[in-house]
């Protein structure tokens, strides 16, 4: 059962920020589904209606709880080569999801169409774009980079993070009986083995990506006579 919040968390003002946190809080606590202004607003002991003259709705409030998150990201030093920063955001934007993990599936499915995360679309497509001399192959990289590193995000921080999900999941035994390919590589699927995977992806996709960029750079090849 949930206890009262404090007479002085009650008799602070109540703001934007602190109702962010709290629900920020709530969700770390018991998830994004069971988020409710009703749970935020016994965290914060005030009632659920307080909340509503901050925030209209409740979409209204998971939005800035996404915008929250997005302006944790940290921006790549200016000293790094374009591509080297493009590699910085990739590690940055796993980060991120990691350090909001009860969140985080939220974010990997949600439309970036507030001013915050509009803003943060344009500054990854700008970096995308510096590397890559082509406003269709900056479009197409901007995807794919989007697709491994939310696919591993999620995977990270609601996939294998939470083990089993069936019902009744099958025992090792049966995977050394029946999956003998899947046991020899199931040690390398463990937590100590995700940043030599996510580095493996990392390299791969940018060094594909460099050779688009030669590529491009080298123009047509002279057709033969």
């Amino acid at each position: 059962m949930r206890t009262a919040a404090p007479a002085e968390t009650a008799a602070m003002p109540l703001t934007r920020e602190r109702i962010v946190q709290a629900a920020l809080a709530e969700v770390e606590a018991d998830g994004v589904a069971a988020l409710s202004m009703r749970k935020v607003g016994q965290r914060l002991g005030r009632e659920a209606m307080s909340l509503y003259h901050h925030f209209p709705s409740k979409q209204h409030l998971l939005d800035a709880m996404i915008d929250h998150m997005l302006l944790t990201t940290r921006e790549p030093p200016e000293n790094l080569p374009p591509i080297e920063k493009l590699r910085f955001v990739m590690y940055e934007f796993r980060a991120t999801a990691n350090r909001f993990p009860a969140l985080y599936p939220l974010r990997a499915v949600h439309r970036l169409n507030t001013p915050v995360g509009v803003r943060y679309i344009e500054s990854i497509l700008r970096l995308v774009r510096s590397v890559v001399p082509d406003d269709e192959l900056a479009a197409r990289t901007f995807r794919t980079v989007g697709y491994f590193v939310t696919g591993a995000s999620l995977d990270e921080t609601a996939g294998y993070a939470r083990g089993p999900s069936a019902a009744e999941p099958v025992s090792g035994e049966f995977i050394q009986r029946e999956c003998p390919t899947l046991a020899r590589a199931a040690p390398y699927f463990q937590a100590e083995h995700w940043d030599r995977t996510f580095e493996l992806g990392v390299d791969a996709l940018l060094c594909a990506l460099q050779r688009e960029v030669d590529a491009l750079s080298a123009g047509p090849s002279d057709a033969p006579t």
